[in-house]
């Protein structure tokens, strides 16, 4: 598109979307009530993480409140209403409680570490029920309501959490989509503009998004909210091109580096792309490798947010949009660029530079890439030597030109390994891979995974004389077999101990290959609760009052993913 038809398209692309200005001016298409939830915790407002800031394979879903490097604050109902969920995880939230409000919201508090004692009980009856740690309880109406400000738990640091905070969501009770809190006047005292380091330009002259797409530089300075190009202020472009920048926000109470709440960029003053983390569902929050330069975060680290969208990214950050943000210089005019990233609190950078429009020759073609082309919008199945790769409508964010290779076969395998396009191409969820083991495999066939030579076993099943798994990247694949048990190391038991003096029964458990599926432990013949700890990887049981003084038998079995099983057993005294 045009610099000119992308303008005369403005004004359509706005139908049926509104734009809700507050008095700090940010990009909104829903209203939120205000003054009507509290904050989670009786301290000061302040955060580790915003809502929306770019993490590993996913947008952050709330506000982490810090909590100062400790365990143990009062943890308070936002809203009346009734708890919902009670969830405990391995990784995750760890600790997690959901409180359903009559207003049509849902609040989420996780890394929690511990509950109220009725809480508590819910979660201890269910886990000796259905012999498990990790539970997921729903909860009718009627069974736990809560007050505005009633303390039901209180902060930890609990699951895949990297220190002691609240990870707070509000979420819409119908769709599940969780929204941004600042939207609803929990805010976060900030009065610092984000700060804008550098931009790319992307070529794109009608070719999918790839590692091999070319893209130039340029470093970026400023003081206080407004930035400029280092070398010049005219770069000179052709063609088709997009944009990507690399910016970050910090707010008045701490210098932890948070997203940007914002994006959008302007050509010749006019609006051509919006980014905005005002909600979004989970389902879709992968995308984020999408939004991303996803080859050069890999390669380099960088977060550069592009400000074009790739045609099957469906996540809803993105209100606002012509010709999905990217433009074609071919005018031999000068066009006015502008970039405006904000906070929710409506602090605002801008950077402003001109684009010198080169025509492209006419007789410049575009290349199309080798491979076999894969179309972003359909159902792709494709076989070749002893491999079949079924990438599901929906698990590409844009073309993609196939590439395959067969390597050498590795010690140990039981097929040869096969290259199956490469890491830099992100897909949204998964895709099945089938590799044909060797003929060796016989009896063995129910043993093997399929492995990534970058991320171990990515589990895998027998059927039809393949080895099928779901795979959730691209690389490098071949098939071993796993018929080694787990291994179980005992940390403070042995045979005829007394544990008289000790809290816990502690281990440390590992596989070789296909990982842990289950672990079950008795005591006297009696299942007891067994906690693994995400972050010691410790497995323990606490010691209650059910265990009398004497003498007792644990035993303790644990199965791998190929069911492989492992057994630990040791009488002690208590």
């Amino acid at each position: 598109m045009t610099i000119k038809k992308a303008i005369a398209c403005f004004s359509f692309a706005f139908v049926g979307l509104t734009f809700r200005a507050q008095s700090q001016d940010v990009v909104q298409t829903h209203t939120y009530p205000q003054d009507v939830f509290r904050y989670p915790l009786d301290l000061p407002p302040t955060t580790a993480g915003s809502f929306g800031e770019l993490r590993s394979n996913h947008f952050h879903s709330g506000l982490d409140f810090k909590t100062n490097q400790r365990t143990g604050y009062p943890v308070h109902a936002v809203y009346e209403g009734y708890v919902s969920r009670l969830r405990i995880q391995y990784g995750g939230f760890g600790r997690a409680v959901y409180i359903t409000h009559p207003n049509g919201f849902t609040s989420v508090y996780g890394h929690l570490d511990h509950l109220t004692p009725a809480l508590a009980k819910i979660v201890h009856d269910y886990q000796y029920e259905h012999h498990t740690w990790e539970a997921d309880i729903t909860l009718l109406p009627l069974t736990q309501h809560v007050s505005k400000g009633e303390v039901f738990a209180w902060s930890g640091n609990a699951g895949a959490s990297a220190g002691p905070h609240v990870h707070f969501e509000l979420r819409d009770a119908a769709t599940e989509q969780t929204i941004n809190p600042q939207l609803f006047g929990l805010t976060i005292p900030d009065k610092v503009p984000p700060s804008i380091t550098g931009i790319y330009a992307y070529h794109l002259n009608g070719l999918p998004f790839s590692e091999k797409t070319p893209k130039d530089f340029y470093l970026v300075t400023g003081v206080g909210d407004s930035y400029h190009l280092v070398k010049s202020s005219t770069i000179t472009l052709s063609g088709e091109c997009g944009f990507g920048i690399m910016a970050i926000d910090r707010n008045s109470t701490s210098m932890n580096k948070n997203g940007a709440y914002s994006i959008q960029l302007k050509v010749d003053g006019k609006l051509i792309y919006t980014f905005a983390v005002e909600r979004f569902a989970f389902d879709q929050t992968h995308a984020i490798n999408a939004h991303i330069d996803f080859p050069a975060y890999l390669t380099t680290g960088r977060e550069i947010q592009k400000s074009f969208i790739l045609p099957g990214n469906k996540i809803s950050v993105y209100p606002q949009s012509v010709n999905r943000g990217i433009v074609t210089f071919n005018d031999d005019a000068v066009h006015d660029i502008e970039y405006i990233v904000k906070d929710v609190a409506g602090n605002t950078s801008t950077l402003k530079f001109r684009v010198k429009s080169k025509p492209v020759p006419e007789n410049t073609l575009n290349e199309k890439p080798p491979g076999v082309l894969f179309k972003y919008d359909q159902h792709n199945d494709f076989s070749f030597d002893k491999v079949r790769v079924i990438i599901p409508q929906g698990n590409l964010y844009d073309d993609l030109y196939f590439n395959y290779a067969v390597l050498s076969h590795k010690s140990g395998a039981y097929s040869t390994t096969y290259r199956i396009h490469n890491h830099f191409t992100p897909v949204h969820d998964s895709f099945e891979l089938w590799i044909k083991p060797d003929s060796t495999i016989g009896a063995l066939a129910n043993k093997a995974v399929i492995v990534s030579s970058e991320r171990g076993s990515e589990g895998g099943i027998y059927e039809n004389g393949y080895i099928k798994a779901h795979c959730r990247a691209f690389g490098d694949f071949y098939v071993r077999i796993d018929t080694v048990p787990p291994v179980i190391t005992p940390i403070n038991i042995s045979e005829g101990k007394s544990m008289t003096a000790s809290r816990t029964i502690s281990f440390k458990m590992n596989d070789n290959l296909s990982g842990i599926k289950s672990y079950n432990g008795t005591i006297d013949g009696h299942w007891v609760l067994m906690e693994l700890d995400y972050k010691t990887k410790v497995l323990s049981f606490t010691f209650d009052e059910s265990i009398k003084p004497g003498k007792h038998v644990f035993n303790l079995t644990v199965a791998d993913n190929k069911d492989n099983v492992s057994q630990f057993t040791a009488n002690f005294y208590r």
